[in-house]
This record gives structure tokens, sequence and C-alpha cells, in this order.
């Protein structure tokens, strides 16, 4: 596979995103599928109350129609695209239980989490029974070395796919952020399945890049529509299941760097008030601390891709 394939499966991918726009967001508005903001949350948030959610539908089309379409087809391929799939619908009940109850909280703690862990162990026991390498992942910076975590690969890989998931739904706070950010990532990951020969994991990748894209049109500031937890988890699970794949579940917090500050800025904020009822932070997560000190929506976003890239060169060079 040459890099006109990649290219041209992000092109496709792009323009399918781009059309389902303005095809499903009036059918969000016209069901009444609107945003809910949190009382909490910055006030000027409060103006995009209402806003069409569950966007990410659209990005799963884009991904399902490319994929389909791309002439590629393996249990690799296979299992990506439920795993972004499964993760998703997750997040569709969740965003269905917002919309029908007109509350900003869908789901249970307790029942995301099962979800999501039953889904990760499914994730690690299909690599850990596949792969060549069975429970080994690449160091970074060591010349490809590798760690065999043995037993303890499912718990590493159940921690890892749930933490990624959750950090991409927090990041999932600003227009365009966390479309941004995903795209930045899956660009890596293309890039570096294309070199390795990993072709399915390149053409799913490359799909997910035009459908981000093409989302992005519809969800830059100011959004015409948000991805929800339909896409936002949909997303987490597709990036740690490609992480997974290709043995780089240890490069997760390098090149989502941004996600994984954004739940640490979270975690330290709340042990911070329960430990000395102070907070470290205006606002969690981090992206809400800088809108707090009068950040423009539009630039806290161009940093936050501006990282994420450096990040990612950060993981190129880790793996040569």
């Amino acid at each position: 596979m040459d890099y006109f394939h990649i290219i041209r499966t992000i092109v496709i991918a792009f323009i399918i995103s781009l059309l389902l726009g303005p095809i499903i967001i009036p059918m969000l508005r016209k069901l009444k599928i609107g945003q809910s903001i949190r009382e909490e949350g910055p006030q000027s948030h409060m103006s995009k109350s209402g806003t069409p959610t569950m966007g990410g539908i659209i990005i799963f089309l884009a991904l399902l129609i490319t994929v389909a379409t791309s002439g590629i087809m393996s249990n690799d391929l296979i299992l990506l695209i439920l795993a972004t799939f499964g993760f998703g619908f997750i997040g569709f009940i969740d965003d269905y239980i917002k919309i029908v109850k007109k509350r900003n909280l869908g789901l249970k703690a307790y029942q995301k989490f099962v979800a999501q862990v039953v889904l990760a162990i499914i994730l690690a026991l299909y690599q850990s029974n596949t792969s060549i390498v069975e429970t080994k992942v690449i160091i970074p910076f060591l010349n490809n070395q590798y760690l065999d975590l043995g037993i303890l690969y499912i718990p590493f890989i159940v921690f890892v796919v749930v933490g990624t998931v959750n950090s991409v739904n927090l990041t999932d706070g600003l227009d365009g952020l966390a479309s941004g950010v995903s795209i930045i990532v899956f660009s890596f990951f293309s890039l570096v399945a294309i070199n390795w020969g990993m072709n399915s994991i390149a053409i799913f990748s490359s799909s997910l890049i035009g459908a981000c894209l093409g989302f992005l049109i519809h969800n830059a500031h100011p959004a015409k529509v948000f991805m929800g937890d339909t896409g936002s988890l949909a997303l987490g699970g597709a990036i740690s299941a490609i992480a997974i794949l290709m043995n780089l579940s240890l490069l997760l917090p390098i090149v989502g760097g941004i996600f994984f500050i954004e739940t640490l800025s979270v975690i330290i904020q709340v042990l911070s008030f329960k430990l000395t009822g102070k907070r470290v932070f205006l606002m969690s997560p981090l992206h809400h601390h800088f809108e707090q000190k009068g950040w423009k929506e539009t630039k806290i976003v161009g940093m936050f891709w501006f990282i994420t890239a450096i990040l990612c060169i950060i993981g190129v060079i880790s793996l040569n």
C-alpha cells in the first residue's frame, strides 16, 4: 500500500462526512436532540445549550462507508470497527438518556465502567491470542524493545482502554478540540501503520482522519453540532484499539498527551479539594481553566492541537 491509497481514503471519508453533516444535523435538530450544558461549567457555554449533539453518528457512518468500499478487510479491521461501534454505542445510550430525561447526566458511572471493562477485556483477549508477540508491548525510545507483561497484560490493557476512552470524553469540551486532537493522533497511527505494512490499521486510521476532518467543518467554532458521548467514546475506543493492535499502548501517554493531561487535571482538582479544601485550577478539565483565565476558545483549541502535533513527532522519534 502506498501513500496515494492513504490520501485517497482520507479524501473519500472527508467528503462523505462533509456531505452527511447537512443531512444529519437538521435531523438531530428536528428530533430536538440538543446539548444540555452543565450548570457548574463556564457561563460562556450557556449559549451553546440546544446545539444538536450525538454528531458522532456522522463520524461513524463516514468511517463505515469508507472502510466498506476500501476493498480491504481483515479480522483486525473488523475488530477495530466493532470496538469503535461498541464504545460509541455506550456513548449513544448515555446521550439518549440525557436527551429523554432532559438532564446532563446519562448512564450511571458504574454502568459505563462495567460496559467499558467488558469491551476492554475482549480487546485484550483478542490481541494476546492472535498477536505474534502475545502479551508484549513496545517500549518507546528503546529501539523497538518489548516488555512482556504476562498475566498483567489483561488488567494493563483494561486500564489503558478505560483511561483512554474517558480521557477523550473529558477532552470533548470545546468546539473542535477532541476532533482536532484525534485527527493528529490518527495521523500518527496511519503513518506508522503504513510504514510497518499494517494495511488494515492504516486504512482504518486514515478513514477516521477524513471522517473527523469532515466533522470538524461542522464542529469548529462556533459549532453547528457536537459529537456527544456517541462520538467521544467511539474515538477513544478507536484510539485505544489501534494502539493495542500495534502494541503501542505505552506510547499513548505521549501521542495522546493532551487527553491524559486533561484527565490528570480533573484528578488533581478533585484530590486537592478533598484533601485541602482548595482548588489547583480555576476549573477542570484543563481547557476550562484557560477559559476562566480569559483565553479565547479558539486559542485554547489551537494550542492543544499544536502540542499534540509536537507530541506525535516525539512519538515517531521514539520508534526509530
